[in-house]
């Protein structure tokens, strides 16, 4: 079944599509789709978001790691670099502080009906989209290949077993998500 999905680029599509709309309505059901949660989140007064990120980031990481141990997934890491993370943290921060949305959650704010986010979201989203394109081979040749580390993944770093990794990280994270409710964050 999952080689006939591999070889099928319609069906792989139809499931991101269907992956993207449960993804946009988990997105809403976690009220961070909400321009006020999410100001509240950059404010340190509700963390409704980053719980939500992690309880994603946790959910995530075991099933790509359950996938892949059944070979049910390849995956690609893609080269970093210092340059291109510090580029990419100013974009997006920019993009984020003017807007009060990330891309997701414009999309999902999109979805629910939030005119700001549809207007300034997704004009904001295109025309940043289409300026990074033009301006790329400038970038590529003078920012984005500093400090270049390479396709290295956290395990390959840290020299450690990826089911290690996993279970270290989802520790690491329900500790955090436990401390945020103890301490009503």
């Amino acid at each position: 079944m999952f080689d006939e999905i591999r070889l099928n680029r319609r069906l792989q599509l139809f499931l991101g599509f269907v992956m993207g709309i449960f993804f946009g309505f988990f997105l809403q059901k976690g009220q961070v789709t909400k321009y006020d949660i999410i100001m509240k989140q950059l404010f340190l007064e509700d963390f409704t978001v980053v719980k939500v990120i992690l309880s994603a980031i946790v959910t995530g990481m075991i099933g790509i790691y359950i996938l892949k141990r059944y070979n049910m997934v390849s995956l690609h890491p893609k080269a970093g670099s210092v340059g291109g993370t510090v580029l990419g943290s100013l974009i997006f921060g920019v993009g984020f502080a003017l807007l009060g949305y990330c891309p997701g959650t414009a999309a999902g704010a999109v979805g629910q009906g939030s005119m700001d986010a549809l207007f300034g979201g997704v004009l904001g989203l295109l025309t940043g989209s289409a300026l990074y394109a033009v301006i790329y081979p400038w970038l590529a040749r003078h920012i984005l290949h500093i400090g270049n580390f390479g396709e290295i993944t956290l395990q390959e770093l840290f020299k450690i077993d990826t089911l290690k990794m996993v279970a270290i990280a989802s520790i690491f994270i329900v500790l955090v998500l436990v401390a945020l409710e103890i301490f009503g964050l």
